[in-house]
């Protein structure tokens, strides 16, 4: 864990997936545009000090989608295992009470906002891989339209 209580792999992971880079920060660091030595935090597009463009290279895409598939889906995955499990646990101990049909409505919720969740995380997953091509695919394209267009000045 990193001094302000946040896990250091979740900041990786921001990072990776966001390409947002970070300074360190704390209670007693300044911040904004006219903190001493610039901005402190995350710096982005929307954020004074950021860099101001959407671009991001392939490797970028790759390694956000990597993320996504080898800490993001599997760490929810077993978040979600884990908290059906306890709620389950505490579902039984409070059989026959009001209680108990409770947890099970708040178990069903938590379930389908995890599956939610899930299927957003595959659907970006599959975008961040599948841009690069697209990019790569539409900059042809266009290229070939104006090799293929005929000019009356061709002739000339």
């Amino acid at each position: 864990m990193s001094e302000d209580g946040e896990q250091v792999s979740d900041l990786q992971a921001g990072m990776r997936l966001n390409h947002v880079p970070t300074e360190p920060s704390g209670p007693t660091a300044p911040t904004g545009p006219a903190a001493p030595g610039g901005p402190k935090g995350p710096m982005g597009p929307f954020v004074p000090g950021g860099s101001g463009d959407f671009a991001s290279t392939p490797a970028q895409k790759k390694a956000a989608a990597n993320t996504i598939e080898t800490e993001l889906e599997p760490n929810t995955k077993k978040a979600a295992e884990h908290a059906d499990t306890d709620t389950g646990a505490a579902q039984k101990g409070f059989d026959g009470w009001e209680t108990a049909a409770g947890l099970k409505k708040v178990a069903d919720t938590w379930d389908q906002q995890v599956k939610t969740l899930m299927g957003r995380l595959a659907a970006e997953k599959t975008s961040l891989r599948g841009a690069s091509g697209l990019f790569t695919g539409n900059d042809t394209g266009i290229g070939n339209q104006f090799l293929a267009t005929n000019s009356k000045l061709n002739g000339l």
